[in-house]
């Protein structure tokens, strides 16, 4: 993941967008002028009939395979810049725009196996335009409650977010035709690649029997070694302890390590949440005391927003989720309000540690709503999905809302404006996240499989990390078992005390400096960082799925660390462009664009079979 590349500067460059009456014209005659209705018409539709789907279909098929998904405003942000190209280097707030949208509608398409966990729940399916409803409110409270947080996360805290940084970065480098050439040069190459591995794998039988995934060695590829290499690890602990785990009754005698391994890996992202949490908490309370310090400046005209009718925005839309979930799906009153108002505290909890560490662990909050949903009473699975759904929906689109605005503050884009894009994104994603868990759950029956009471299922690349544990953990209400306890203990103390282990390494200057003095030091910290301290977070992963997926997975994020560091290349930089002197960010690497197009190769190739195959038993 990208990393700040520089400090942050006192205050964001003042916007200089033309509006309609006059001003710089575009390069190109046939373009709009910037500012006018048709300008906010073009990229509204590229954004929401291109960007957008293809961003949402590779979301959606990400977490059905894989459990989670590569947000998609890197790709967004490239394909939007060739669009907005011929404004120049004032394109970049156009471009910004339209990833804000895109990436709205990703997220959400993301939340489509919260319907497929509905389904292994055996949850009576609703109307569809039930559910685009209720998830299409959700996501409305959702981007309202991020927008509120907005001012004191990223105007008076101004957190990092280091992924908005990367993009704002991008967005600045991208007015250089010959960079943006090679960009989606490097992305259509992956994405055909992608879509031919996945045809051959499900053409070729020896590629599928060894699970073959062209998205699954793409992801490895966008996050490097040193987040997939852990999961090789916990994968292959599993494996190795799964035959005692058999013996004493943990497992049955034919049960997968994942079915006990993902209630340790939820454990041990929340043992390890505690100390980040604790940390960032300090963190906080050190920036507001420093911020309270310094004169306050007066709002730009850019990022005024109005307060009253914010508020009137989240208190409509609650109201609508309370109306469409109690009327329409019959849900009680009492837990929807519960998820409402746990979002409204973990929306501001994750969109802390987001900012500072770019991780949302909404895996953590889930785990504590279904924690304190028990404790509450609640033993029916079906009113605990609808509920943490809620707050899951949310905490996604609140806090992807605050890292966008993060952007729009480094670059001076319009803040209500980019708020509006956003919102129409939502309704998109509404959608398409309903409408894309019909598609795919129709064309791939084994999706509708509840893995964990059929755990010898033949389910090829469709791990469904993410409702295996969240189905999991939802089935535990009122009702843990001694194991299960035992199971949950283990991996708090496993993710808390590697955390702090981890934390405190970092903060020794003496090893510091070793790692970073010599290669022999690089080595060593590099070992430690992913094999011997290995973040709980991204351990855990090879507890949500099976063996040859986190092979797959770190396989790709270890070639994607060896070709980065062989070939050595000079950083590079943005010719002639607003961003010159700036070292790009590492989501712009080949191999991270080459990655993030073998995801978007290999969702499109199964999408359009699966509509192929739909549409030729309807004919």
């Amino acid at each position: 993941m990208a990393q700040p590349l520089s400090p942050l500067p006192s205050s964001p460059p003042t916007p200089t967008l033309p509006d309609a009456s006059g001003g710089i014209a575009p390069r190109f005659g046939w373009l709009p002028a910037p500012g006018s209705w048709k300008f906010h018409l073009l990229l509204s539709a590229v954004a929401i009939f291109i960007l957008g789907p293809l961003g949402g279909i590779a979301a959606s098929y990400m977490n059905f395979s894989l459990g989670f998904f590569v947000s998609g405003q890197v790709l967004a942000g490239i394909l939007g810049s060739a669009i907005t190209y011929g404004y120049g280097p004032e394109g970049k707030h156009g471009a910004n725009y339209m990833q804000t949208m895109a990436a709205s509608v990703a997220s959400m398409c993301a939340m489509s196996v919260l319907i497929q966990a509905m389904v292994w729940l055996g949850m009576p399916q609703p109307p569809v335009w039930h559910l685009m409803l209720f998830v299409g409110c959700v996501g409305m409270f959702g981007v309202g409650v991020g927008m509120l947080y907005t001012p004191l996360l990223v105007d008076r805290l101004q957190l990092d977010y280091p992924s908005g940084y990367a993009v704002a970065n991008i967005l600045r480098a991208l007015t250089d035709k010959r960079l943006l050439k090679a960009s989606i040069a490097k992305l259509g190459g992956g994405t055909g690649l992608g879509a031919v591995v996945a045809g051959l794998t499900e053409h070729v039988a020896v590629l599928g029997k060894f699970g073959v995934s062209a998205s699954t060695v793409g992801a490895g590829m966008v996050v490097g070694s040193r987040i997939t290499v852990p999961a090789i690890v916990g994968g292959v602990i599993g494996h190795l302890f799964t035959p005692y785990l058999r013996s004493i009754g943990w497992l049955a005698p034919e049960e997968p390590f994942r079915r006990i391994g993902f209630l340790i890996g939820l454990a041990m992202i929340c043992g390890a949440a505690v100390v980040d949490l604790s940390l960032l908490a300090v963190q906080a309370v050190d920036r507001v005391r420093n911020r309270a310090k310094a004169p306050a400046d007066e709002v730009p005209a850019w990022k005024q927003v109005s307060l009253p009718k914010l508020f009137g925005w989240v208190g409509f839309w609650g109201v609508a989720v309370v109306g469409v979930a109690t009327q329409l799906l019959e849900q009680p009153l009492g837990f929807i309000l519960f998820g409402l108002g746990l979002s409204l505290l973990f929306v501001l909890v994750n969109g802390i540690a987001f900012g500072i560490t770019d991780q949302n662990p909404i895996s953590s909050a889930f785990v504590i709503s279904v924690l304190l949903m028990s404790l509450l009473g609640l033993k029916n699975p079906v009113v605990g999905v609808m509920a943490a759904s809620i707050l899951l929906i949310s905490t996604s689109v609140g806090c992807d809302m605050q890292q966008d605005r993060s952007t729009g503050w480094r670059l001076g884009t319009d803040r209500t404006l980019q708020f509006r894009y956003q919102v129409i994104g939502i309704v998109m994603g509404a959608v398409l996240c309903v409408g894309l868990a019909r598609v795919f759950m129709s064309a791939y029956p084994v999706l509708a499989i509840n893995q964990l009471d059929n755990p010898e299922a033949q389910v090829g690349q469709w791990s469904s990390a993410m409702t295996y544990k969240f189905v999991g953990a939802i089935r535990s209400l009122g009702s843990l078992s001694d194991h299960t306890v035992k199971a949950l203990l283990l991996g708090l103390a496993i993710g808390f005390t590697i955390e702090v282990a981890r934390k405190l390494l970092k903060r020794n200057e003496r090893y510091q400096g070793f790692v970073k003095g010599s290669r022999a030091g690089y080595a060593v910290g590099w070992t430690m960082d992913a094999v011997l301290l290995s973040s709980p977070y991204a351990s855990s992963f090879g507890g949500f799925v099976n063996l040859p997926v986190s092979l797959w997975f770190g396989a790709g994020g270890i070639v994607s660390s060896l070709w980065n560091t062989l070939m050595k290349r000079p950083a590079a930089h943005a010719a002639g462009s607003p961003g010159e002197g700036e070292v790009l960010p590492e989501d712009m690497s080949t191999t991270s664009l080459v990655g993030g197009g073998l995801i978007a190769g290999e969702s499109l190739y199964f999408l359009l079979v699966g509509l192929a195959g739909l549409l030729a038993l309807l004919w």
